[in-house]
């Protein structure tokens, strides 16, 4: 009746063409409806196909003329759809005489592919009601076989659809075989044989064309390869499998294939083997298995073959990974052997070998090693491990060394397949591997410690340690401390013995911090600073000894929890890993217990079971009231901003204790200290009462801050009748203004107690009063206790009975205030309250409105409803402050996408027509939450109900179409987007006033334009990044909703603007692109990712905390031109690390810009100073001591220079104007020099006494330098180099 159903469905489809193309088969199809109504036959599969063959008769004339080649291709498809409902004793009845009218569009090469698909799927119909009497008749006569020889033809047709169809008939021929016992399909032979045989015919004239050098012929015969893979694929991922008579030459054929350079022939090569490793991984053709192993071992490549070897050596891989699954035991006996056999490949010199054999070894030995083998070994299972240790042991000898990076990784993958069975058969390993790493000279350290480590999780820290002793205590002689292995064990120590942590490093601790008391209060030593961090990280591997140890029961004893309790009160940089350690025992133990798993699975993972778990938790639960109150005390001697740990300790152990009245205890304590700091606090002077000023980060917080803490991690585990006191604390901390953090922390504990099951019953219980205090102290809420303040009316409204549904209407006020939060937090959880106080409502009640505050005492009951609920948000409308009215209207958007499947259309019709008034409001902030409606209800609601309002809301959006303020532009421009995506152009266009179509225009146009793009990206690859750009940018479907591509359209504003404008807006449009550049590239897709803001003139330290402040996901600013020349203006130097001062690159374009040039002005001619000459360097050497500029010494080595205009002649004398120079001087000379067109250039070092080299240079004459700003002058001149002098 289902295929019946499923017939006529696609029958009706066919009666109401929307295409062109459909049209005549329609028509065919009535007049085959016609005819059998005129004949009075009903109209069944078998009717149909009797009128469609006679008319298929009459189009088409054996042996191959098409007649009407439109009405045979309208009687094929609906053959095809016919066929599949047919009884199959009929179509075994009429075979012949439909293949014989199938046979032309089959074999004629004219016949178009839709045509050639539908006669391929009447074809698949045909075969797959065959019996194995059909199956039978040779090929020779008119039987199935001669068909399925036609679809092996049509498997390699040139045309995609055509190929891809006909494979998919013979897979579903191959994988529906006829009742036989027999396990292949009796066609199954003859596919294999005609695949493999185009493949071989394929790949031999492929080679031939490469031997002849022929590369573009080579090219063409690759997509028949590909053809002929994708055909061998098909028939080897049939039911049965590839057959097993012809696994040899597929084999050989196929790592043939996989030797081509061309990477798609070779995985393809590749996935034809995985295709045939999967199909016999049932039951049924597991029996295939080893004939398959056996001929791909037979196909064992050369040694050095570094083409064949790799693919062959994967081949291997997977092949044993699907016989580990089919029989592991089997497997694990040849592991040994086939170890030796792929372990001597790590010798090779190919790379790619070296890394395919360790890929290899790697993978058996995860996939090959059964759980049962670590749990319960053998004797044979031993002697197999045995084998297997020292094959690996092998591996580290010197004839693998070129591949000892590889064999790490093997080494490795060994440690972890045996677990904890590595111990002692890993010892040897550990030992060669520990000696490598201790080597200076050793460049191998990340690979060594990954297999350390690894040894260290599997043998555990014990063994390892007595294989590589640390040596820090009593270093042995000739060998140096490993304090290197002291993060390796860190980070790998896993369920190991607990009392080895206390025998061996406990008594380490001791030693090394006494080391550091002895030391006393003087100056800290790197020695010491070397003690201390040893210590650190000795009880930085307590967290891991911690993490489900195998001898809880022993080594936790009072002495050791005493031992951890003195740490803690005297060691605060200790109490981190201390905790955590602490709450490590519990958490690992717990996760046991809920592992939905069997003793065994647990125990050959953890050597642990669930009762082992239980007992654990047992003896961790008489300690607990002690730790509690260890871990109490050191709460309130810690920092706030180190507590948290504390807390997840102290809430562990909460959750393991039995003991009742000690609980009850502690929480009287704690409770009658907060009662007397809060009275206390309460009887100070109003003075006294405001916050301290002292906001430094070492600031103990008040007593009551800790005290409540502690009561809100207590409150999920206290008894019912302890619950009273709580409740009568919290009503007198709410009230508190004067002490915000205090309000905000009462707050937190009723949803802490909602998480319990003795909460819940409390919170029904005392739900009431809690309503009258959330009235009463609504008022007295502080800021930053506003969301906490909605999360506990949450939790109350949670459970609120029916018969108190008035408490909603006497909060929803407060809520929809809320809804317009500064802190997002605080927004978000006003919006979860508005829509749980929506489905509560929705559940339906009773409402008491004369228990409403501010209401008459004779106000009518009503009935709740979600009609309701909108009725009394509406009210907000006409609140009395724009403030009030806009975060009315956001709240109402916001349960109006979350509820508008479930409300009426009446009320949403007089919603949207009460909101469309306020678009044409003068005050911005209503008119942005009315915006963000808008945009709703276009997005989400009915088309019925919005198209109507179209005329009222298109002008009234139009309105703030020029609008730049808060982004109204961009946001208006977004709504009229969906609003065209929505009812299409026309529909808006026509409500939109004169003014506005130019906006609509250009909206179309810039939608035209990213199409065009979009299909630009789309040709080049591109679309995929794109896509991933754009998932996953809101936290929420509401979110995306409201602010979904805005930031992607104010970006576009100006460019689209202007597109639809006058071309002289291009410089304009130009200019405002580089803006947007230059700008964070908010919204765009090639934003996505993280960014850090550096400073230029210091480097960024990530270890310092302000680090954090300098990563954004936002791409930074880049700096402005003038700002990025700035930067660049560095000092230059020359080969020899002198400064060279000169113009800048930018300006330099005769060879300025050579950092030993002396100077290299454009007038410069041939044997002039610094032309590169003989004769020129003379000149120039003349020129420095004798020249203009010269600087001359006078009586007594004093330096002297000259003015231009007292410049002496030639061999003149100058001793009388010879002047002093020092560095104070020539720093007041330059400053008063530097208005008067000259500046002084000097730079002068020398070992013991220093002085400077002065020279003064004339801008006019001479080139910018360095700090000199630009100027109209001159011609420029050369750099000029001033190196270092010495006395």
């Amino acid at each position: 009746m289902a295929d019946l159903t499923s017939l006529k469905e696609k029958l009706d489809k066919i009666r109401s063409p929307k295409l062109q193309n459909q049209k005549e088969t329609a028509v065919v199809l009535s007049a085959v409806e016609d005819t059998l109504r005129d004949q009075k036959h009903d109209t069944t599969p078998t009717a149909y196909l009797a009128a469609l063959l006679a008319l298929l008769s009459q189009a088409i004339v054996p042996p191959d003329n098409i007649v009407n080649k439109d009405l045979a291709s309208s009687v094929v498809y609906l053959l095809a759809l016919i066929i599949p409902h047919v009884p199959a004793a009929l179509l075994r009845s009429k075979f012949p005489q439909i293949l014989a009218s199938l046979g032309p569009t089959l074999t004629n090469q004219d016949v178009e592919a839709p045509f050639l698909r539908s006669s391929i799927g009447c074809l698949e119909s045909l075969l797959l009601a065959q019996d194995s009497t059909a199956w039978a008749l040779s090929q020779t006569q008119i039987s199935p076989r001669r068909a399925v020889a036609g679809l092996l033809a049509l498997a390699s047709d040139h045309r995609p659809k055509v190929r891809k169809r006909a494979q998919d008939a013979i897979a579903q021929v191959l994988r529906h075989p006829p009742p036989s016992p027999a396990l292949d399909h009796p066609v199954a032979d003859m596919c294999a044989e005609t695949a493999l045989d185009t493949l071989s015919h394929t790949l031999a004239a492929s080679s031939t064309k490469k031997r002849k050098g022929k590369d573009h012929a080579q090219e063409q015969h690759q997509p028949g390869l590909i053809h002929a893979l994708q055909l061998v694929k098909t028939v080897a991922s049939a039911s049965g499998g590839w057959p097993s008579k012809k696994f040899e030459p597929l084999c050989e054929v196929l790592l043939g294939v996989s030797r081509s350079n061309n990477e798609y022939l070779a995985m393809a090569a590749l996935e034809v083997f995985e295709i045939m490793f999967t199909g016999m991984a049932d039951q049924c053709s597991s029996s295939k298995l080893p004939r398959l192993m056996e001929a791909v071992s037979e196909l064992k490549p050369s040694h050095n073959d570094s083409q064949l070897l790799p693919p062959w050596i994967a081949v291997l891989s997977r092949g044993y990974d699907v016989s580990a699954e089919i029989s592991p035991e089997e497997t694990f006996h040849k592991l040994p052997a086939l170890f030796q056999m792929v372990s001597q490949y790590l010798s090779s010199a190919s790379h790619e070998i070296r890394v395919s054999a360790s890929e290899c070894l790697i993978s058996f030995l995860v996939n090959c090693v059964p759980d049962t083998v670590i749990a319960n070994p053998s004797v044979v299972d031993e002697k197999v491990l045995e084998k297997l240790a020292r094959a690996a042991e092998d591996l580290l000898s010197v004839k693998y060394q070129s591949a000892w990076m590889e064999v790490f990784h093997v080494e490795a993958a060994f440690c972890e397949a045996l677990r904890w069975r590595a111990s002692p058969l890993a010892r040897n390993i550990v030992a060669a591997i520990g000696e490598l790493r201790a080597s200076v000279s050793f460049n191998g350290k990340k690979e060594a410690d990954t297999v350390l480590g690894k040894a260290i999780k599997s043998l555990g820290p014990e063994a390892v340690l007595e294989i590589l002793p640390l040596n820090l205590r009593t270093p042995q002689h000739g060998q140096g401390g490993r304090a290197w292995l002291l993060p390796l064990l860190r980070d790998n120590v896993i369920n190991t013995n607990l009392a080895h942590f206390r025998s061996e490093f406990v008594p380490l601790s001791e030693a090394m911090y006494q080391r550091v008391i002895d030391h006393g209060d003087n100056e800290k030593t790197m020695e010491i600073k070397i003690f201390e961090t040893i210590v650190q990280q000795i009880w930085a591997l307590f967290p891991g000894y911690c993490n489900l140890p195998l001898d809880l029961g022993n080594a936790f004893d009072q002495d050791f929890a005493e031992l951890l309790s003195n740490l803690l009160y005297a060691q605060p940089n200790l109490r981190a890993d201390i905790c955590r350690g602490l709450q490590t025992l519990v958490d690992s133990n717990r996760e046991i217990l809920a592992v939905e798993l069997s003793d065994e699975e647990i125990r050959s993972r953890s050597r642990a079971t669930k009762a082992m778990a239980q007992a654990n938790l047992d003896h961790l639960a008489t300690f607990a009231g002690n730790l509690l109150a260890v871990l109490f005390n050191v709460y309130s001697q810690t920092l706030p901003q180190y507590r948290g740990y504390i807390l997840q300790c102290i809430n562990a152990y909460l959750s393991i204790t039995k003991e009742q009245q000690e609980l009850l205890e502690t929480f009287t304590r704690v409770h009658d200290l907060l009662e007397s700091a809060i009275a206390e606090t309460a009887s100070q002077p109003p003075n006294d009462k405001q916050q301290p000023t002292d906001r430094s980060p070492n600031r103990m917080p008040p007593t009551s801050h800790t005290l409540m803490d502690l009561i809100i991690t207590l409150s999920v585990y206290l008894p019912l009748s302890t619950f009273p006191r709580l409740f009568n604390l919290t009503s007198r901390v709410l009230p508190l203004t004067l002490d915000p953090q205090l309000q905000k922390k009462a707050y937190k504990l009723l949803p802490r107690l909602a998480s319990s099951s003795n909460g819940v019953v409390a919170l029904q219980s005392r739900n009431q009063d809690l309503q009258t205090l959330f009235l009463s102290s609504a008022t007295s809420t502080s800021p930053p206790a506003r969301r906490d303040r909605l999360l506990a009316i949450a939790a109350t409204i949670t459970h609120l009975p029916p018969t108190d549904l008035h408490f909603i209407p006497s909060v929803l006020s407060e809520v929809v205030i809320a809804s317009k939060e500064v802190n997002e937090k605080a927004r978000s959880a006003a919006f979860d309250l508005l829509v749980l106080m929506g489905r509560k409502m929705m559940a339906g009640g009773t409402i008491e409105q004369s228990k409403i505050p501010h209401m008459d005492a004779g106000a009518p009951r009503t009935e709740a409803s979600l009609e309701e609920f909108f009725t009394m948000m509406s009210a907000g409308l006409v609140g009395s402050t724009p403030h009030a009215v806009s975060a009315s209207i956001t709240a109402l958007t916001r349960v109006l996408y979350e509820f508008h499947s479930e409300l009426g259309s009446s009320v949403i019709e007089d919603l949207v027509s009460t909101l469309d008034l306020f678009l044409t409001s003068s005050n911005r902030e209503i008119v942005r939450s009315c915006l963000g409606f808008t945009k709703v209800a276009i997005v989400t609601l009915p088309e019925g109900i919005v198209r109507p309002h179209l005329t009222s809301v298109v002008p009234g959006l139009m309105g703030w179409s020029k609008e730049h303020k808060s982004r109204f532009r961009a946001k208006v421009k977004h709504i009229f987007e969906r609003a065209i995506r929505r009812f299409g152009f026309e529909a808006v266009e026509r409500c939109c006033p004169d003014d506005g179509k130019k906006l609509l225009q250009n909206i179309r146009k810039s939608k035209e334009r990213k199409k065009r793009k979009r299909g630009e990206a789309k040709e080049a690859g591109e679309e995929e990044a794109d896509e991933e750009a754009r998932t996953g940018r809101f936290e929420s479907e509401y979110d995306e909703a409201i602010y979904g591509s805005e930031e992607e359209e104010e970006d576009d504003d100006d460019t689209n603007l202007a597109s639809s404008g006058d071309d002289n807006n291009n410089i304009g449009t130009k200019r405002r692109s580089q803006a947007r550049n230059n700008r964070p590239a908010v919204g765009r897709k090639e934003s996505k990712g993280t960014y850090i803001v550096e400073d230029p003139d210091e480097p960024l330290d990530l270890l310092d905390r302000s680090a954090l402040g300098r990563i954004t996901s936002r791409q930074p600013l880049l700096p402005p031109a003038n700002q990025q020349r700035r930067n660049n203006t560095k000092a230059k130097v020359d080969l020899d690390g002198k400064l060279v001062f000169g113009p800048d690159d930018d300006h330099d374009h005769d060879g300025g810009g050579d950092a030993m040039a002396v100077d290299s002005r454009n007038d410069q001619k041939k044997e002039e100073p610094g032309d590169g000459t003989l004769e020129g360097g003379i000149n120039a050497y003349l020129e420095a001591i004798r020249g203009k500029d010269a600087v001359q010494r006078g009586r007594g080595g004093r330096l002297k220079f000259f003015n231009n205009h007292q410049r002496p002649k030639k061999g003149g004398g100058g001793g009388a104007d010879e002047m002093d120079v020092d560095d104070d001087e020539m720093e007041g000379r330059r400053k008063e020099k530097s208005g008067r067109g000259r500046k002084l250039v000097g730079v002068g070092m020398g070992n013991g006494s220093r002085s400077r080299v002065v020279k003064r240079v004339d801008v006019k004459s001479q080139r910018r330098g360095l700090g000199v700003q630009k100027g109209r002058g001159g011609g420029g001149g050369g750099g000029v180099r001033v190196g270092a002098a010495r006395r």
